[in-house]
């Protein structure tokens, strides 16, 4: 047993926090059984309510559990007026305790005193900001670590007459302590020791695009996950309805990163690779560097819209169509011009259907009145506007014509036609005809499948050939089930007694005299009750509050487009390095690759401390960065481990045990990327160099501890 007083004292605070979290756990499962027991199957809206209150008192549920793990970790005493002081330090009215952790605990009883401050609250940021050289009010701050519900251990920090430190490194100690733990499968949360420019990120109130750069280690992943967390609290109404998108480079990375969300008190994110950002599609294949790059380059909207194009088709000779007695001709010019109308509009294929076989059915119009309503004596066109109007409804009504403009300009589905295009030589060379022949071999591919890069392609096929119209689609959907409702009321109907030997109606109530068809077919209806991120992540559509893209220096500028129509309004958080792009088209400047959709409106944020890596690693990385880019200013390492990178031979691996391997034949670099390992061993560098210096850049500064380099 601790015999230290004050983690005795501690524990008695820590405990009582946690009996309140009890008791509410208690109260919502208690309310959640009263919902779930009273079901009214005669009210359609008491379904709806009941539905309501079962996900919002899971989520609380959910909630609370969550915040249990590490509820508490710090306190801070700070100078506030006695009038505000909720929470006075014994003796000194002058001087407010805060104790912070992952959620708001109040003392309802009490005036709705604070308990608890959740760590995104303002009154809750000195406990982040404060040095010895700017305590910000703090005269002393306490960090608390727990397991389970019971204080293991604790942390003093006198900010009045401590050590000068550095003014963007606060609380050292426990800062290095958590810096030289060891490295999980999951990745560990920032939340107890969050530095004065990291800070300064997580709550920056801009609503434009934000790009953050950093070097590696610098905490650039933990800091975009700490403000998405952030925003949910902030804007928590707005982003609740719309909500939050993460888009990481791999899915080894976003289940490395999954359990930070929720430990931070939040679940409604959406987290996506931008390979996986296209509902319906999931990636098989792998492309060369050269297709990555071509695929990702912005030359691709144009050779698309070709290949869209190219199914607008006019034929090289008239079609003949039979209509009743008559044979009428679909000519090259008739569909021509059919088609230019139908261009001219500037809508989607999918959607510009309609003008073009509309158009066209004038025309055929125009030719069938010409046959018919000839006057034989060589006056006007026997037939009125109204007769020509008719013939062309009558015209839309026939098998033959339709099935000819079906095939002019056909229905068309993104997957089928990039899955056509890619699979095929003879579309490939018609819609990259103005490109030279290795750009077109590179798009080739012999078997059906898509890779990561094809998700931004389809993507900007859905907006070039249409999205479904889906308010047309739930119209008709509901007609269906109220004609269906209605035709079992008919049955009903029909099967009713008849024999009624006194003349006088039947004293048996049936289901028509107590609901109609539009009732009936509601009660039918399939509520959605999904929650906010697994609407948004099915629809091609939806519309995120806000974006977080890591590694965001790997997006090409097709991603870019698919991403940026994700979040039209822009509010984005943007974090990433590009030193360490790999991806052939990929960033090299911020400004040039967002320009195009915001302009100059960028607020730039620059992360300069290199929490993670080891200097002696770094001393050997930096190397590697005056190469790539010697005019970036490496990020400053403030851990030493004593142990320099180790080199060798490739015969050496056989020998070393538990480090992960990267390099040719290994993991390789793009699995990697956002990721830290306690030991890295890398195996045959010139290689990696030689594909791309800065996947070795990257791969030589993932170890949080050694590296050693194998020849």
């Amino acid at each position: 047993m601790n015999s230290d007083p004050r983690i005795a004292a501690e524990q008695e605070y820590v405990d009582g926090l946690f009996a309140r979290i009890d008791t509410e756990v208690q109260q919502s499962k208690a309310r959640l059984d009263k919902v779930l027991k009273e079901i009214d199957l005669a009210n359609p809206d008491a379904l709806v309510e009941r539905e309501t209150a079962y996900h919002a008192l899971n989520a609380k549920l959910d909630q609370l559990t969550i915040a249990q793990i590490g509820l508490v970790f710090g306190r801070i005493d700070i100078a506030t007026p006695p009038e505000a002081n909720e929470n006075p330090v014994p003796g000194r009215p002058d001087l407010e305790r805060r104790y912070i952790g992952r959620m708001g605990i109040d003392a309802k009883e009490d005036n709705y005193r604070n308990l608890l401050l959740d760590w995104r609250a303002p009154q809750a940021r000195p406990f982040y900001l404060a040095t010895t050289v700017t305590p910000e009010g703090v005269e002393t701050r306490r960090h608390i670590r727990t397991k389970g519900r019971t204080v293991t251990s604790i942390d003093d920090e006198d900010l009045r007459n401590g050590k000068d430190s550095a003014p963007d490194i606060a609380s050292e100690s426990a800062l290095i302590k958590a810096l030289n733990a060891a490295r999980g499968e999951h990745m560990n949360t920032i939340v107890e020791t969050i530095q004065r420019e990291q800070d300064a990120i997580i709550r920056d109130t801009t609503r434009g695009v934000m790009v953050v750069q950093g070097g590696p280690g610098t905490g650039k992943t933990a800091v975009a996950l700490h403000r998405a967390a952030y925003l949910l609290y902030t804007w928590r109404e707005q982003l609740a309805k719309t909500g939050v998108l993460i888009v990481g480079p791999n899915k080894v990375f976003l289940e490395y990163i999954s359990h930070v969300l929720p430990e931070l008190g939040e679940t409604g994110v959406v987290l996506s690779t931008v390979g996986d950002l296209y509902p319906g599609m999931t990636p098989d294949l792998a492309d060369s560097r050269i297709a990555q790059e071509i695929k990702g380059s912005e030359e691709m909207v144009y050779i698309l819209t070709q290949a869209v194009r190219a199914y607008q088709i006019v034929p090289e000779a008239p079609i003949p169509i039979r209509f009743g007695s008559l044979e009428l001709q679909v000519t090259p010019a008739m569909v021509k011009s059919a088609r230019t109308r139908a261009r001219r509009s500037r809508r989607p294929h999918n959607d510009a259907r309609a003008i073009f076989t509309d158009y066209l059915l004038d025309l055929l119009a125009a030719q069938l009145a010409d046959l018919i309503g000839t006057d034989p004596l060589g006056g006007a066109n026997l037939l009125s506007k109204g007769d020509v109007a008719q013939l062309h409804d009558d015209l839309a009504e026939e098998p033959a014509v339709l099935a000819v403009c079906e095939e002019l300009w056909p229905n068309l589905d993104p997957i089928d036609v990039l899955g056509d295009l890619l699979t095929s030589r003879e579309r490939i060379a018609e819609a990259a005809a103005e490109y030279d022949s290795e750009t077109q071999d590179a798009l080739y591919r012999a078997q059906a499948g898509f890779s990561p890069a094809d998700a931004a392609l389809l993507d900007e096929l859905a907006q070039l050939i249409g999205l479904p119209d889906h308010e047309a689609t739930a119209d008709h959907e509901w007609s269906e089930r109220v004609a269906e409702a209605q035709e079992a009321l008919d049955i009903l109907t029909g099967s009713a007694v008849q024999d009624l030997d006194d003349g006088f109606d039947a004293e048996v109530l049936m289901a028509h005299d107590v609901i109609d068809a539009e009732t009936l077919a509601e009660r039918q209806e399939v509520r959605d009750h999904r929650s906010t991120a697994e609407r948004a992540r099915a629809d091609l559509q939806w519309a995120y509050g806000h974006v977080i893209i890591d590694e965001a220096q790997e997006l090409t500028p097709m991603e870019w487009r698919m991403v940026m129509r994700r979040c039209p309004s822009h509010w984005m958080t943007i974090v990433g390095d590009t030193a360490q792009t790999g991806s052939p088209a990929g960033v090299d400047s911020w400004t040039e690759t967002l320009a195009p959709f915001v302009g100059t409106r960028i607020r730039l944020h620059e992360l300069t401390v290199n929490y993670r890596t080891p200097a002696e690693i770094m001393t050997y990385a930096n190397e590697l960065l005056k190469q790539i880019a010697p005019e970036q200013q490496p990020a400053r390492a403030i851990r030493s481990t004593g142990v320099p990178v180790r080199f060798g031979t490739i015969d050496e691996l056989a020998d070393i045990e538990g480090a992960t391997i990267i390099g040719p034949g290994h993991r390789p670099v793009s699995d990697i990327k956002g990721l830290e390992f306690d030991h890295v061993v890398i195996v045959h560098p010139d290689e990696i160099a030689t594909d791309s210096l800065q996947d070795l850049y990257v791969a030589a500064t993932r170890a949080t501890q050694t590296l050693t380099v194998l020849k």
